[in-house]
């Protein structure tokens, strides 16, 4: 089994026509943040290509599970894995889509991006609000000769069920002891302090009109907004800079196929360059869908995203699938997905 491909062959691949069978219906899904803005460039890219129209709505990851699972659109979107018990249970499929990198983001006057360094427990200590000036002497510790400002901390997290929280909230609970105790890992907790963003939209949007804050985004929310991120020191010690060359880092040599229904977390992984808070997104579905055409027009829409939507995806610097987990998801779909009669899609 190939591990996941350098990210520079990857990234410079040419991608040309898709061949997917135009429907009349519209495609409808909903669910993270976190992918939204790739996906939004897919669906653009899908629409001009088929003339079939991709619906997707960025109201978080438990909004997105919640609406699949209420039949009301064709396909939800989580960073938040499933396990095996709950997929069976709620009779649901998942598959990886896209990675990408979860980031802390401050508004502090005269610091550049990447600039600040911060740990895992550091960061960990402003949200339990253990910290609450910028010129601590932990943070100072931490970034000598750098002038940080007299001035409180503002944290911003999310306040809908989102799956960058898991993502967020579960590297925190692997490094923190205090964290994992006081308020642990999930899609909604209760936050000790701060104030909370609907999406990884609403979250950028507070930073940037809060001075002396700090929140957490995925990348390409960063880019486009052109945050002050930090450096995060990784489990190998190493303070590394949010970029697709340290996300892949952290993903590279996972073999796929020894993950049981894709259930798999990338926070706190080893490898000097690797970037310590990765989230994957997930695309869920019925195992049995009522729909038939639905179906099969959102298995013909990923198709397409695998077979033409890597170079998307690079440009805003996620990570797309490797072929050999493209491999692993089609088997997926012909094994796990079937149409009212019982028969494969």
């Amino acid at each position: 089994m190939r591990a996941i491909g350098a990210i520079a062959i990857m990234c410079m691949a040419v991608w040309f026509g898709a061949g997917t069978s135009v429907f009349a219906a519209q495609l409808t899904g909903a669910g993270a943040s976190f992918p939204y803005p790739v996906l939004a460039r897919w669906a653009l890219a899908y629409r001009d290509e088929t003339g079939i129209k991709v619906n997707y709505r960025s109201i978080g990851s438990g909004g997105g599970i919640s609406q699949l699972e209420a039949n009301t659109i064709d396909f939800g979107a989580s960073e938040m894995p499933l396990d095996p018990v709950t997929l069976k249970k709620t009779g649901l499929v998942q598959f990886p889509v896209v990675v990408g990198g979860v980031i802390p983001v401050v508004n502090l006057k005269g610091i550049k991006p990447g600039e600040i360094k911060l740990s895992g427990s550091v960061l960990a200590k402003i949200y339990l609000g253990k910290i609450t000036k910028w010129n601590s002497s932990e943070i100072a510790r931490l970034n000598k000769g750098v002038k940080l400002p007299d001035q409180y901390i503002s944290v911003v997290h999310r306040s809908d069920a989102s799956g960058t929280t898991f993502t967020f909230t579960n590297y925190l609970s692997k490094i923190s002891p205090d964290w994992k105790r006081a308020v642990g890992t999930g899609v909604s907790v209760s936050w000790p302090k701060g104030e909370g963003g609907k999406g990884n939209e609403g979250v950028a949007s507070y930073v940037q009109n809060i001075s002396g804050s700090i929140g957490y985004v995925e990348y390409a929310y960063a880019l486009q907004n052109n945050m002050t991120y930090t450096l995060m020191e990784n489990r190998n010690g190493f303070f590394v800079k949010p970029e697709a060359k340290s996300f892949q880092a952290a993903t590279a040599g996972y073999n796929w196929a020894g993950s049981k229904d894709f259930y798999v977390v990338f926070t706190d992984q080893p490898g000097k360059k690797a970037w310590p808070i990765i989230g994957v997104t997930f695309i869920l579905m019925h195992k049995v869908s009522t729909d038939l055409p639905a179906a099969k027009r959102t298995l013909n829409f990923f198709a397409w995203v695998y077979r033409s939507g890597g170079k998307s995806a690079c440009e805003l610097s996620y990570i797309p699938m490797p072929e050999s987990a493209v491999k692993l998801i089609k088997q997926e779909w012909a094994s796990q997905i079937k149409g009212p009669d019982g028969k494969p899609i």
